[in-house]
């Protein structure tokens, strides 16, 4: 019996998606990061104000809190790390936690990009506005010292202020609430940029 009769027998299954996800999948995702965009202009990951959680979407924002302070403490150190085993100048040292910050993100959105998952880049470039929303605050803080408090340090001792470093080095101390001002407008820009291309690829009828 020849190839065709075979193919005839046992047609091969068609993947509909190739593991990309279809327009339900794409509509749960928009609802998700649409709650999640407003729950996190009321509880910022870098919030000093401590108030007692009474319901269970605070409950889980605190969780959500917790660990984005952990993941981006985590990427920012390792931005560090890199330049403690190689030979960096100490200016690229103290930059290149802020730069692994942006890297992170834009790799995710990148990766996706090649893969044809569009909801999934448009994810990776949501959380890079919130990695800027985060970097923003952190600029803003420069003028406070140049040592890190305790508390606000992802290691939980004194530490070097990275950006009184990095302004004070530029000689743009003075422009601190500019820089960091800028950098939070881009970080909303790219948040709800994201959310309007999650949308529109969700309901456009374009295979």
């Amino acid at each position: 019996m020849s190839n065709k009769h075979f193919h005839h027998l046992f047609p091969k299954k068609k993947h509909k998606s190739d593991g990309l996800p279809d327009k339900q999948t794409k509509k749960i995702i928009l609802v998700l990061f649409v709650l999640f965009f407003f729950f996190y202009l009321q509880y910022k990951p870098y919030s000093d104000n401590n108030h007692e959680i009474r319901t269970m979407s605070e409950y889980l924002f605190g969780i959500y809190q917790f660990i984005i302070n952990q993941t981006l403490g985590i990427v920012h150190e390792g931005g560090h790390g890199v330049c403690y085993i190689l030979p960096c100048p100490k200016f690229m040292t103290v930059s290149m936690g802020t730069f692994f910050q942006w890297l992170f993100p834009l790799g995710i959105a990148y990766y996706y990009k090649r893969k044809g998952n569009i909801t999934a880049f448009f994810m990776g470039i949501f959380i890079l506005g919130i990695s800027l929303d985060y970097i923003s605050w952190y600029m803003s803080t420069a003028h406070e010292g140049a040592i890190l408090p305790a508390y606000k340090s992802f290691l939980g001792v004194d530490a070097m202020h990275d950006f009184h470093y990095i302004f004070s080095t530029l000689g743009v101390m003075s422009y601190e609430s500019m820089i960091s001002g800028f950098t939070k407008v881009v970080a909303y820009i790219l948040m709800i940029y994201s959310i309007l291309a999650m949308y529109f690829d969700t309901f456009s009828s374009k295979k």
